[in-house]
């Protein structure tokens, strides 16, 4: 059996058909497309189809097949317009009035992604003029407008052909439109959706992991005491305070976390974290690293000062469980915000870690190691905390060690408020 030719036969199809890519250029056309649109293949190929055929004043064309594109890319479906005016530029260049059948239906790749789109356009121009000149002849036919039947009869019933058939065009396609905004709503909930759910499986199965490792701790202590008269019961009980420390630090960054993703209002009032600042640091034991400061005035946002200082004690103690011998702690006022930069000398985070750091529950080896009573959740709670301040915490660029950098926009008003 001999093998098909499927160039031949789209070049030969009677129905005007092109391939386009997702972004609508024109990838190849067949003869008919080049008759129906008065354009060479050499004219179309490589050239988008909005600038091949820009449409006219008076009608929506190029808006309502962009839209079409756009549907089939993102939805993986096919796409029918039943009636279109699209007026086309003739080689004279006359914009002539021109309806359209158009048809975008999607051919996907390897990967499930729409590759190519298949767009087929039948003209309904002489369909559309026909019966305007029917009506017209209708009408000049008919010596006086007075007689219910006849040719004025026939020209009334034309006349309501024709205006249903636009209006149940109008209607249909706006309908289309309609349904289609509904399912993209509905897929963007969806997704939301699909992710807040995965997000509270992730919770919800790193909350058991790091609850069990300090609950065992303390049955394990409980099961010496009982079992073994010799153990010496201070060093069972300090153990075991451990274990339920840990287990409240926990719990307590656990309930933070609630209350961050919750929204839950907290009162807010004129903060400057230059201040904040410097309290934190007052309340540090001296056996940290050494730490510089470089305090500018000014960088008063409206803000939750516990929560700020929050944020101030978590970044500085990750710098203190990384940095070789200093750390740097800087504030400044720029563009709008204050800003805090936490800089310590330690190894810093490879690229590939710099938003693996945030994620609930997430501790890099060495950072286990430095601290096995760490909860991983202090650079998560930070993030959150900037996120309701209107701000953002990420990790900068930095030739040695790693730079933290917070930003929240400047205090505008006067007033207290409510931070969600």
């Amino acid at each position: 059996m001999d093998e098909v030719d499927f160039a031949a036969v789209f070049d030969a199809m009677p129905i005007p058909t092109s391939v386009l890519s997702p972004d609508g250029t024109f990838l190849t056309v067949n003869r008919a497309y080049e008759k129906a649109s008065g354009r060479s293949r050499e004219e179309l190929v490589g050239a988008k189809l909005i600038e091949r055929f820009p449409g006219g004043p008076a009608d929506q064309g190029p808006e309502a097949v962009q839209a079409s594109l756009a549907r089939v890319v993102a939805e993986h479906r096919i796409d029918v317009m039943p009636l279109l005016r699209y007026d086309v530029e003739s080689p004279e260049g006359v914009v002539e009035e021109r309806y359209w059948s158009l048809m975008n239906a999607p051919v996907f790749g390897p990967d499930g992604e729409v590759r190519y789109i298949i767009h087929r356009g039948e003209e309904a121009t002489d369909f559309v003029r026909k019966v305007r000149g029917r009506r017209a002849a209708s009408r000049a036919a008919t010596p006086e407008p007075s007689g219910r039947g006849g040719l004025f009869g026939l020209e009334a019933r034309l006349q309501v052909i024709e205006a249903d058939l636009y209006a149940r065009t109008s209607e249909l396609q706006a309908d289309n439109l309609r349904l289609h905004g509904a399912r993209e709503r509905d897929t963007r909930d969806a997704d939301r959706l699909r992710r807040e759910m995965e997000k509270q499986r992730r919770a919800v199965a790193d909350t058991s992991h790091d609850l069990r490792g300090p609950i065992t701790g303390l049955q394990t202590r409980l099961q010496v005491a009982l079992e073994d008269p010799l153990a010496d019961p201070q060093d069972i009980l300090r153990a075991a305070l451990l274990d339920a420390e840990r287990l409240g630090a926990i719990v307590g960054d656990l309930l933070e976390l609630a209350r961050l993703d919750a929204r839950a209002p907290t009162k807010t009032a004129p903060v400057d974290l230059a201040e904040i600042v410097r309290t934190g640091l007052g309340h540090r034991s001296a056996g940290e690293p050494e730490i510089g400061t470089l305090l500018a005035k000014g960088a008063v946002v409206q803000g939750s000062a516990v929560r700020l200082a929050r944020v101030v004690d978590n970044l500085i103690d990750n710098a203190a469980r990384h940095a070789g011998t200093r750390i740097e702690v800087e504030v400044a006022v720029e563009g709008g915000h204050a800003v805090l930069r936490v800089h310590d000398d330690g190894p810093g985070i490879p690229e590939e870690d710099r938003e693996a750091v945030f994620a609930r529950f997430y501790r890099r080896a060495d950072a286990r190691a430095a601290d096995p009573s760490g909860t991983g959740l202090g650079l998560a709670i930070s993030r959150e905390i900037a996120h309701a301040h209107g701000g953002t915490l990420h990790v900068a660029d930095s030739a040695t060690g790693a730079l933290l950098e917070l930003r929240i926009p400047l205090r505008v008003s006067p007033t207290a408020g409510s931070l969600r």
